[in-house]
């Protein structure tokens, strides 16, 4: 008895320091946003006033946020379905029988290890002065279509860079997916005739079904939360036609001094997020089953 309180006095004693700063970090700001979405603060005046429902009422009448949401939508489900896609792509190739397939890991996710601040205006120098130079020596009209005077081409550059960092990381729980992927079974495969593409679609991804799951998840919830690249590779750029929901209430919070109003549209965005986190876990569980 003794020993299992014991066990029990440790384990809270793991969890008590991360709680701790989750609940500083994450919960108490998001209650505070709460209750500052009923006021009505400008971020600056020491007073603030209760005005209700009203700025959830204006969100529904703001076209511009309507728009900034559908951009997000829209960039997700483009960006998802890209990550994953890539990032199994590089994970079966690197838990080949490569000689380099170690350093080639390294390579894949040093991306990830770089801020997205950096990345952003790494790549905006590449797509605005590297790009077009090689289009010019090699003869590649492609690489010089003007990428943030298009919202198309803003769009895809966006959607470029995101790939370049996130497909690594999720490249890596792939890998460790797909080394617990029994042997026997893939060679018992082979002697039976299948190719590449049925190997992975009968045997492969069947038993890697919770590593998908669990990418799917992180891609979705890092793709709809995107601000920082957002801000430094197009600024929203051109027409505000690359704004993102979360670059758009932070715009209505720090530049327009709409803090209330900027919260309400955070508290909307979250809950968005969550259900539609909920509905992909439960679908993509389903499946599993």
């Amino acid at each position: 008895m003794k020993r299992k309180k014991r066990s029990v006095v440790e384990y809270v004693l793991f969890l008590l320091p991360m709680c701790t700063l989750f609940i500083i970090i994450s919960l108490v700001p998001f209650l505070e946003g709460i209750r500052l979405s009923f006021r009505d603060w400008n971020g600056v005046s020491s007073t603030s006033n209760f005005v209700g429902l009203q700025n959830y009422i204006t969100i529904f009448k703001d076209k511009d946020f309507g728009r900034a949401c559908l951009f997000s939508l829209k960039f997700v489900i483009c960006s998802v379905i890209l990550v994953n896609v890539i990032g199994l792509a590089l994970a079966l190739a690197v838990n080949s029988k490569l000689k380099t397939k170690n350093v080639l890991r390294t390579v894949f996710f040093l991306p990830q290890l770089i801020g997205g601040l950096v990345v952003g205006y790494i790549w905006k120098f590449i797509f605005s002065n590297v790009f077009p130079k090689m289009a010019e020596s090699l003869h590649l009209s492609f690489l010089d279509v003007g990428w943030f005077t298009s919202p198309a081409y803003a769009f895809i550059a966006l959607l470029i860079v995101f790939v370049w960092q996130y497909s690594g990381y999720l490249m890596i729980i792939y890998v460790a997916a797909l080394q617990n992927v029994p042997k026997e079974l893939i060679e018992s495969s082979k002697i039976d005739g299948t190719d590449n593409f049925q190997r992975l679609r009968m045997i492969i991804l069947p038993l890697i079904r919770n590593s998908v799951t669990i990418c799917i998840f992180l891609s979705i919830s890092t793709a709809f939360k995107m601000y920082d690249l957002n801000v430094s590779l197009t600024g929203g750029a051109p027409f505000n036609s690359t704004v993102s929901a979360t670059f758009y209430i932070y715009r209505e919070a720090f530049k327009g001094n709409r803090f209330s109003y900027a919260a309400a549209e955070g508290i909307l965005f979250a809950l968005a997020l969550g259900v539609v986190t909920l509905l992909q876990m439960k679908l993509t569980s389903q499946k599993e089953e």
